[in-house]
């Protein structure tokens, strides 16, 4: 075999190694050029549905999301006036002697109440209160300088007319309420009366603190040792 025919032999090889080369999987586009980018992979989604932080705010208890007008602090200087309050008694279906006292803030800001509303009975038909009797309330009282009572929300105050149920030694003729929701800061002529209906017996009465539950304030009527 001539030089020419044997380099012409090798050169036919080479030529169909590389183009087995070129056909194999993953291999380049062109002999020599670099190997494509690697992409990574995209995470899958989460499932759900993310809550936004307006909506994690309005969740929150309503007077206590530091807002200047609705806060303790608004509160204890801002006292409630009878024109932002709603006040109601009814009676307790489970102790027919005890009465709730509920005080609504109808307002749009926090205000302050006293520990406890200032209460006595009396008769209706009385000018001089000369009859009126006053319960026992809760001693000790320190800590906050007001009850803060937030907008939209409801303190509640518990008077028991006859705590030991006694039938005689009572006081007659009493057939009325006289509630002022905050006895610190309001006028006198600002009372309301509310019917105990007739045949009602009282006979030392014990009120309660403002609590944010009927059971709370029932608890707190149960300690009332001194007079109002």
């Amino acid at each position: 075999m001539s030089v020419k025919s044997a380099l012409s032999s090798t050169a036919a090889v080479l030529l169909g190694a590389l183009a087995l080369t070129a056909c194999q999987p993953g291999s380049t586009a062109a002999v020599g050029g670099a190997a494509p980018a690697q992409q990574a992979p995209v995470p899958p989604a989460r499932s759900g549905t993310a809550v936004p932080v307006s909506a994690l705010s309005a969740s929150a208890p309503a007077g206590r999301r530091g807002s200047s007008g609705d806060s303790d602090s608004y509160a204890y200087t801002h006292p409630c006036s009878s024109r932002q309050l709603s006040v109601h008694v009814v009676r307790r279906g489970s102790a027919p002697t005890q009465r709730v006292i509920e005080v609504r803030n109808v307002g749009a800001r926090s205000c302050g109440l006293s520990h406890y509303p200032l209460v006595y009975l009396d008769n209706s038909r009385s000018a001089d209160r000369s009859r009126a009797v006053k319960p026992l309330v809760p001693s000790g009282l320190g800590g906050a300088p007001a009850y803060p009572l937030y907008a939209g929300r409801t303190a509640y105050a518990v008077i028991d007319l006859d705590p030991s149920g006694a039938t005689t030694g009572t006081a007659r003729g009493l057939d009325e309420l006289n509630v002022l929701a905050d006895g610190n800061h309001m006028a006198n002529a600002e009372t309301l009366n509310f019917p105990l209906g007739s045949g009602a017996l009282v006979l030392k009465p014990k009120l309660g603190l403002y609590r944010s539950t009927v059971a709370d304030a029932v608890v707190s009527m149960r300690a009332a040792d001194t007079p109002s």
